[in-house]
């Protein structure tokens, strides 16, 4: 039988950071543990947001490393990193990208997941990411056991949220407080729609700063 993988919230957000930027981008990736903080700082498309110090990324990086999560590349003037999540974990690549979804954002809906997956991997339609989170959820135990769960309905919601497990079981009071507040309907599908874009476009011009920095020997705006 496979041993759960638990990750803590840290480790968490480093290997989702890392399966995003390599997605996302491709350009600037492997990171460097410069880069791969600020992936991990950065305000938008988080949940929750978190303000790591380089030292807990670190520690981090090297506890993934010996899971077999995170692979350290040499060349160039630093060293970078790149993950093996989806190996490492053992599902396929669509089952990855949900994971790594929820490890970023928190909770979500099927609907939202298949939206935030737009630049990571373009699903079908919901009704193929519900398969793939049932086929997470229904994970045997020889595989290690479930990697998600679907959540009790939020009250005034419409849909169901789901939540990974790679950190431990989930206290569902506290997912459900959340985003108790959040707005539903289709305005709130055009917003998060909108959000996304831009998120997808800040993201962009942040890995060409840092990527010009590195080619001009430069310390990337505000870490002079």
């Amino acid at each position: 039988m496979t041993t759960p993988l638990l990750l803590t919230p840290v480790e968490a957000r480093v290997l989702a950071t890392l399966m995003e930027k390599a997605r996302t981008v491709p350009d600037s990736y492997p990171l460097t543990l410069n880069s791969l903080l600020l992936g991990c700082n950065q305000k938008t498309s988080r949940e929750p947001l978190m303000e790591l110090s380089e030292s807990e990324v670190s520690s981090a990086v090297d506890s993934l490393r010996e899971a077999g999560l995170v692979h350290e590349t040499s060349g160039g003037r630093a060293v970078k990193f790149t993950h093996n999540a989806q190996r490492g974990i053992g599902v396929p690549e669509q089952s990855a990208v949900l994971l790594g979804l929820l490890m970023l954002r928190g909770p979500q809906t099927a609907a939202e997941l298949r939206l935030n997956a737009e630049r990571w991997y373009r699903f079908a339609d919901t009704s193929s990411v519900e398969a793939f989170l049932d086929e997470l959820q229904e994970r045997s135990e020889e595989k290690g056991g479930p990697l998600v769960i679907k959540l009790d309905r939020a009250p005034g919601a419409r849909e169901q949220r789901w939540a990974h497990l790679l950190c431990g079981p989930v206290d569902a009071s506290a997912a459900l407080g959340s985003r108790s507040g959040a707005v539903t309907g289709p305005a709130n599908v055009e917003l998060q729609a909108r959000v996304t874009q831009l998120e997808a476009e800040v993201a962009d011009l942040r890995a060409t700063v840092l990527k010009l920095c590195a080619e001009l020997g430069m310390s990337p705006p505000g870490q002079e």
